[in-house]
């Protein structure tokens, strides 16, 4: 997996004159990438929620199994009419979480006509850190921490531009999961905060990564951190968001800071993640946009440049 991840980085250099598109199962949204010469062509996103149904039910009920399907499948539509004839669909935590995760990649597989994989978690921290150092300007022997805070779980990898992800753990919690948890109240008010900080503390126990430089965080949720706080964020600021997002309800935030609302409902979820993380590390957390779909893309266009 390093050298892929290596490979895919000396690409950035070397872009293929073709679209390149994936599209991400995730456990909160499907997200489509459509990208050429590292300029994105087209980029779509269904937000489904997955994660919430494998929470209450362990797998993914029939109902949203189609719903899916037919998201992906006009998602696939889209890529090949942008000409993205290069097409991969990932499946990130659903595939691993939920009980009928093989049937998804089956039929989503079919549905799209496309090579269709469900994503270990050491993939899915690998193709987020590729993605992040890809649109960040750090130093090629700097040692840097890229944390994607996704709707099932969370991964943790650092490394650097030069040598690639040296150090990787996923835990099993994203903000998707700990708000059906704990946080499913609007708003959930600071107790809920309280017990959910209990709640992630416990999953990162014993967590002990290398000394960083800086720490790139990425997904959804730390985008929409970003507008309620900025590109860059202390303890201290990630600290005054949390009583901002217990305290505030989903809709009046979703207007506010022009948010979708899907992903409003779980943001605080999120920042309590992102707080319990950047205390372990002790640097503040700069929000990127690259991450999982385009450490994809680029992946996948070293595949597709080597058996060219």
């Amino acid at each position: 997996m390093f050298e892929r991840i290596k490979a895919a980085v000396s690409l950035e250099r070397h872009h293929l004159d073709v679209p390149i598109g994936v599209i991400d199962v995730g456990s909160n949204t499907v997200r489509l990438l459509v990208s050429q010469h590292g300029r994105t062509l087209l980029s779509k996103r269904e937000m489904l929620r997955l994660g919430a149904d494998i929470e209450q039910h362990g797998e993914i009920p029939v109902a949203k199994l189609d719903l899916t399907e037919s998201v992906v499948k006009r998602f696939a539509e889209d890529a090949r009419s942008a000409g993205a004839d290069v097409l991969e669909i990932l499946i990130a935590s659903p595939g691993r979480q939920a009980g009928n995760g093989a049937l998804l990649a089956q039929r989503l597989e079919r549905a799209s006509r496309s090579r269709t994989r469900i994503l270990t978690a050491l993939e899915e921290g690998h193709l987020a850190f590729l993605g992040a150092l890809s649109c960040a300007g750090v130093a090629g022997r700097h040692t840097i921490a890229v944390v994607d805070v996704g709707g099932g779980s969370a991964q943790i990898v650092t490394g650097t531009r030069k040598g690639g992800p040296t150090w990787a753990r996923s835990i099993d919690l994203g903000s998707q999961r700990l708000t059906s948890r704990i946080l499913s109240e609007d708003p959930p008010g600071a107790p809920a905060v309280s017990t959910a900080r209990i709640e992630v503390d416990r999953y990162l126990a014993g967590l002990d990564p290398p000394p960083a430089r800086a720490l790139l965080a990425v997904g959804g949720s730390a985008r929409a951190l970003k507008r309620i706080v900025g590109g860059q964020i202390t303890a201290a600021e990630l600290e005054n968001a949390l009583d901002l997002l217990a305290t505030t309800p989903t809709g009046v935030l979703a207007r506010r800071y022009r948010i979708d609302e899907g992903r409003a409902r779980t943001l605080l979820a999120g920042a309590v993640i992102f707080s319990a993380i950047q205390k372990v590390l002790g640097i503040p957390l700069d929000v990127q946009r690259g991450g999982l779909r385009e450490g994809a893309v680029l992946a996948l266009a070293a595949r597709h440049a080597a058996a060219a």
